[in-house]
């Protein structure tokens, strides 16, 4: 009988509150600009982590996916001390930048239809 809910999936959600509580309150890092973990995504033989995350401001993307990576030993470190599992996934940090892409598209989409109401106008 499968699960409605794979092990893989409760690992993820797991893995990502926790991440999140550890790049808030235990890296100092300044070079980090206040990542945002968007996803993880685990593979199905718990071997490896895809961590999304995002940041404020695009400038500071490649800054931070750089500290992300160095801390990536000592956060794999922690995560293994919480998970209680023989297997701690190896982390690889992915900058997600689909909010801005999307904001981009919807001011792109709101400026052709008000240059359309415009024209329509006169």
């Amino acid at each position: 009988m499968p699960k409605d809910y794979p092990r893989s999936d409760r690992l993820a959600s797991q893995i990502q509150r926790e991440l999140a509580d550890l790049v808030r309150n235990s890296l100092k890092d300044p070079r980090l600009c206040s990542p945002s973990i968007l996803e993880v995504r685990v593979s199905k033989d718990i071997s490896q982590a895809k961590v999304y995350f995002s940041v404020l401001n695009p400038d500071d993307a490649e800054q931070s996916l750089h500290a992300l990576k160095r801390a990536s030993g000592y956060l794999q470190r922690e995560i293994g001390k919480v998970l209680k599992s023989r297997i701690t996934p190896k982390l690889v940090f992915i900058y997600d930048d689909s909010d801005i892409r999307g904001r981009t598209m919807s001011e792109l989409i709101d400026s052709a239809i008000a240059r359309d109401n415009s024209k329509s106008g006169d």
